[in-house]
């Protein structure tokens, strides 16, 4: 079915790419980036294009204004509270989180202000995050009556199963340095610092050879939901393949040669 919004203003969704890196910034910061199904379909085909889009090597996912997203446009959700809205709006919403797993690039989401609900959602399903030290995290929905059960997917891949079951069945708030300690970030920064920080961040990645990091996201997240013996099988198999490769060889033999290596991308 097509949604109201199918018509996706572009500024919903702003794309600035530079050196490798494309950045996706959520554009309606009066309502804090409530995600509303425009800015659904525009993270869609943004995130489609930059699967197909051989320069760009990380993605980085920012929020405009005040804050990363309060999570889904509940005034929206409210005016067209019928099934088939609903239904394709959190199934378009999955969608775009698969997505992002399946992006053979790294995607890291840069965090500030609040993340809640569906925004602290595209946090954990992001492969990396950076928030500043005054960012707060939660899935609040429960308080409103409607249990997050979808931010709870990723969520509870990211931290322990009792800290997820605690912050989807209160919606309490949990500040940086928690969610630091918990597992849903990787890095927390002052405000100041936060470009700078997701920016080492981004080197790092963009260092590494394209296939790789491509072959390893895949494996990684593909092994989490296999048993041991199926994630040691396929892990054999991929790190032979990946020892065979070009890109193998060169960065063996240049650790050998105690040279720099020369990536094939």
């Amino acid at each position: 079915m097509r949604l109201p919004s199918e018509n996706v203003p572009p500024q919903l969704v702003l794309r600035s790419d530079a050196d490798g890196v494309a950045t996706l910034t959520l554009n309606r910061p009066e309502q804090y980036n409530a995600i509303n199904a425009g800015m659904l379909a525009a993270l869609q085909a943004a995130l489609d294009a930059i699967a197909v889009d051989a320069g760009v090597r990380v993605v980085v996912l920012a929020g405009a204004g005040r804050a990363f997203s309060p999570g889904h446009d509940l005034k929206e959700m409210l005016a067209n509270a019928n099934r088939d809205f609903i239904g394709e709006l959190f199934r378009r919403c999955s969608d775009v989180m698969l997505s992002m797993r399946r992006l053979p690039q790294p995607v890291v989401a840069k965090v500030h202000g609040i993340a809640t609900a569906a925004g602290c959602q595209l946090v954990a399903a992001s492969d990396l995050a950076v928030a500043t030290d005054d960012a707060r995290f939660a899935t609040s929905g429960i308080n409103f009556g409607l249990f997050c059960a979808t931010p709870g997917v990723p969520l509870s891949r990211n931290i322990s199963q009792k800290r997820a079951f605690e912050m989807l069945m209160t919606g309490s708030f949990i500040d940086a340095p928690t969610a630091l300690a918990w597992g849903l970030l990787n890095r927390v920064a002052p405000a100041a610092e936060l470009d700078a920080v997701v920016s080492e961040l981004v080197q790092k990645l963009k260092e590494k050879p394209r296939s790789v990091v491509a072959l390893g996201k895949r494996f990684f997240y593909r092994q989490l939901e296999q048993t041991l013996e199926q994630a040691y099988a396929e892990g054999s198999h991929v790190i032979t393949e990946n020892m065979l490769s070009g890109d193998g060889q060169e960065g063996i033999g240049a650790f050998v040669e105690k040279r720099k290596p020369k990536w094939t991308d």
